[in-house]
């Protein structure tokens, strides 16, 4: 059987204990949250890399809303704001091409 350790959905540990699943967990440390939730993230997004599926990007959204719960990231939308306003957004699908 394959070994894992992951951040999981908070509702997992009872999806598995009605299926019989035996499992181990613990409660992540404040730095070991923020870490696993950047894994996740990665996770995530390939995971919606790979599919497009509308189920994927709901999955990136939820970790990307868990990762602005921590204090490090509680002004991410103030900064997309101020990014938005001096760079734009991607709404023009404009695509360059050239050399690096």
């Amino acid at each position: 059987m394959a070994q894992y350790e992951k951040l999981v959905r908070d509702r997992i540990p009872e999806i598995l204990d009605e299926k019989g699943v035996s499992y181990e967990k613990h409660i992540a440390n404040d730095v070991e949250y923020r870490t696993e939730l950047i894994k996740k993230l990665v996770e995530e997004a390939g995971e919606f890399s790979e599919a497009g599926a509308i189920e994927e990007l709901a999955d990136v959204l939820e970790v990307i809303a868990a990762l602005k719960t921590l204090p490090e990231y509680a002004e991410v939308e103030a900064v997309r704001t101020q990014k938005a306003e001096e760079r734009g957004g991607f709404s023009d699908r404009i695509i360059l091409k050239g050399e690096k």
